[in-house]
């Protein structure tokens, strides 16, 4: 069977996280498993509490999963901070682990700071040159590439300034952009793709940016092109939304068995 490791935070909410991570997985017959960077007390509203475990304690997981279990994808989300950045780094490096997928996670939804401003620097020189393709959000991408992100046109100038810091590709999400459709950018050094969506209006958006790099991680350990994989979570992310179970009094969770035929969760 195939099988995809997440190493992220947990969410209390159940809608981002670890949890987003796994039910993708599930989502797309892909076996997860995980490994825990920090514990957050969090909800459709926003984070309260942020505790970090100990970065040899992140690697112990790790080492645990891969020796016995291995792994055809890995996806990376919060890393909480520059200790954990460097132990995830150095854990992809010494044992080889294919298809890591980075979501450079910085800010809940609610905009709670969830990386340490130090911890940038370690992203960016550590983790980024042993990515196969990182997606970040336009505030992501404007930390990682040092500039202002307004329109899709300074979007493609960012992806090329993100490659050049190591990954093989990357792919800059369009959501925080205006216009009635999402644009997101990849490019991978040959080719420059702009993914045009229509915008699903929800408030129902806790997670996506998990779950798009969980459905890129989660296609790839299935042996699919990347491109067609971003184009496929793209696809699955906004089905998601669409068919979300409208829970929480802010920025509600996906619906990530949508694809099954099952009503949201909620619903009977």
């Amino acid at each position: 069977m195939h099988t995809a490791l997440t190493i992220a935070g947990s969410d209390s909410g159940g809608g981002a996280g670890i949890q987003a991570d796994l039910k993708t997985f599930a989502a797309h017959g892909v076996f997860g498993t995980s490994a825990i960077t920090a514990v957050t007390a969090q909800n459709t509203v926003g984070v309260t509490v942020v505790k970090a475990l100990p970065a040899d304690l992140v690697t112990a997981q790790i080492e645990a999963v891969v020796s016995d279990i291995g792994t055809h994808a890995v996806k990376t989300g919060m890393l909480a901070n520059a200790a954990i950045v460097e132990a995830v780094a150095a854990a992809i490096a010494s044992l080889d682990l294919p298809y890591v997928v980075v979501d450079p996670v910085m800010f809940a939804k609610s905009g709670d700071a969830l990386l340490e401003p130090e911890a940038v620097a370690a992203l960016r020189t550590e983790l980024l040159p042993r990515a196969f393709v990182v997606t970040p959000n336009v505030p992501e991408a404007e930390a990682l590439a040092d500039m202002t992100i307004p329109t899709v046109k300074e979007a493609r100038r960012a992806a090329r300034r993100i490659r050049e810091l190591g990954p093989q590709a990357v792919v800059i999400k369009g959501g925080h952009l205006d216009g009635d459709d999402i644009v997101d950018v990849f490019w991978d050094g040959r080719e420059l793709v702009e993914l045009r969506g229509p915008r699903v209006q929800s408030a129902s958006t806790h997670g996506t940016g998990c779950t798009f790099a969980s459905a890129i991680a989660a296609n790839l350990a299935l042996g699919v092109p990347l491109v067609t994989a971003v184009e496929a979570a793209k696809a699955y992310v906004a089905g998601a939304i669409r068919n979300a179970p409208k829970l929480g009094r802010g920025h509600g969770p996906l619906h990530h068995f949508w694809q099954y035929g099952a009503p949201p969760v909620g619903s009977r």
